[in-house]
């Protein structure tokens, strides 16, 4: 990896928060650009440090809590990917983070190789589905009263975006430019009322639409 992932962290327990800061400080890939303790401090502190590659997002805080901060940071900073990182492991929990716009979901005694493997997995792919996030929202994702429709371009990019290919890599594979693809993404944001590729995933999983091997 040529440089820093930068990452910022979102926790009101400043023991727990101070100390996954300086654990992730001890690898050489990342670099902690700042840390919050609710999501009203997060939105002062992107306004006086760079902006973070990923956000690490805890759920339940005072004033602004995960849930509300992770949209508000979907629609105000879009390029910032959201990693939840809670206690909670209920099926409510992990689902509205994702539906919020949260690229994954991880739990607070996840250890910490696999907790920076998750960071890795982040910033190259913008997802992170692991065995919590996929079995939860396959189970729970409920179809509409009317399914939307489809164009089969719209059916192609949803199934190369569950590869492991970035969007830069599905615009070069489909044959179309960045901005056609970005144009397929939030056409299929709007139909199923996502806002993160995590979502895109786990709903063509359901609807049998990109069958796991």
């Amino acid at each position: 990896m040529d440089s820093q992932i930068n990452i910022a962290i979102i926790d009101d327990h400043t023991l727990f928060r101070t100390g996954v800061a300086s654990l992730l400080r001890e690898f050489d890939e990342l670099h902690v650009e700042f840390e919050a303790e609710n999501g009203l401090q997060m939105q002062q502190m992107l306004l006086t440090h760079r902006q973070p590659d990923i956000i690490l997002m805890d759920i339940n805080m005072p004033l602004m809590d995960g849930f509300e901060s992770t949209r508000w940071l979907k629609i105000n900073y879009p390029p910032i990917n959201v990693l939840a990182l809670s206690m909670y492991e209920d099926d409510d929990a992990v689902i509205k983070m994702i539906k919020n716009g949260a690229c994954g979901y991880v739990l607070k005694q996840t250890k910490p190789k696999e907790l920076l493997e998750a960071l890795k997995i982040v910033y190259q792919k913008g997802v992170f589905l692991n065995e919590l996030v996929s079995g939860k929202l396959i189970r729970s994702i409920s179809a509409e009263n009317s399914e939307p429709k489809f164009s089969d371009r719209e059916i192609e990019f949803l199934k190369l975006c569950c590869s492991e290919l970035t969007y830069k890599e599905i615009a070069d594979k489909m044959c179309v430019s960045p901005r056609t693809v970005d144009n397929y993404r939030e056409a299929l944001f709007q139909k199923l009322n996502l806002k993160a590729r995590s979502g895109l995933v786990l709903y063509a999983i359901k609807k049998k639409i990109f069958k796991i091997e």
